[in-house]
């Protein structure tokens, strides 16, 4: 699998940590993206920032390569899952490539039907990053509260170089829950985006259009 990697920042460099770099061709400052540099690859991984994998779309929608991204912090266009269902081509997309997340998904959805039985129940969502994450809820935390399908607080923090906890508090009036996850290493990112890419590359039944990786995974896991 020849994968074209989209920057190599904090997240694409542990991409590169794991794989070959005999299978991977770094686009970034140094080596802009370009319709004809895109021959001979099997699929795109992306962590660059959001506003510049926005620019890029169009050009990787004409490579009519798969892509998965984890690049945040924009708005879709409102037309690429018609355009990628057209193509016949799959994009993964998520905030949070962890695979062992998605488990915690599983247990979440559970956790959210407290109410059923404890009217009072109070949920509540903290998240922890490193101090120069500027967004805040994280998009994972996002995610945490629309799994619950609950209403809950969500609170963040900065410091040091945290990779990223999640925690959820789930309070009865006699009982207290508590359920965390920690990403230990970027490396865990790095390799649910390597999951996802071998999946899009290797099955020839993968259903196209935008889908989110936490979908993706749920199917896999058959929760």
């Amino acid at each position: 699998m020849n994968i074209a990697l989209l920057g190599k920042g904090k997240t694409g460099s542990k991409v590169l940590e794991l794989i070959s770099k005999e299978n991977v061709t770094v686009f970034d400052s140094q080596n802009a993206l370009t319709l004809e540099k895109l021959n001979g690859h099997d699929v795109v991984i992306s962590f660059i920032p959001g506003a510049p994998f926005l620019a890029l779309i169009p050009l990787l929608l004409e490579s009519k390569l798969p892509v998965v991204t984890g690049s945040t912090g924009f708005e879709w266009p409102a037309s690429l899952n018609e355009d990628l269902i057209r193509l016949n081509k799959t994009w993964i997309w998520g905030h949070n490539f962890s695979m062992g997340i998605n488990l915690v998904k599983a247990c979440l959805e559970t956790l959210g039907k407290a109410k059923s039985i404890f009217p009072e129940t109070i949920f509540n969502v903290h998240e922890i990053h490193h101090k120069k994450k500027l967004d805040a809820p994280s998009g994972t935390a996002i995610s945490f509260k629309n799994w619950l399908h609950q209403d809950c607080q969500i609170t963040s923090e900065r410091k040091s170089d945290v990779i990223g906890i999640h925690q959820l508090h789930l309070k009865t009036e006699f009982e207290s829950i508590k359920l965390e996850h920690e990403a230990l290493d970027r490396k865990v990112f790095a390799n649910g985006a390597i999951y996802a890419a071998n999946a899009i590359v290797k099955k020839n039944d993968m259903t196209p259009g935008l889908i989110n990786f936490s979908d993706f995974m749920a199917e896999i896991l058959k929760i």
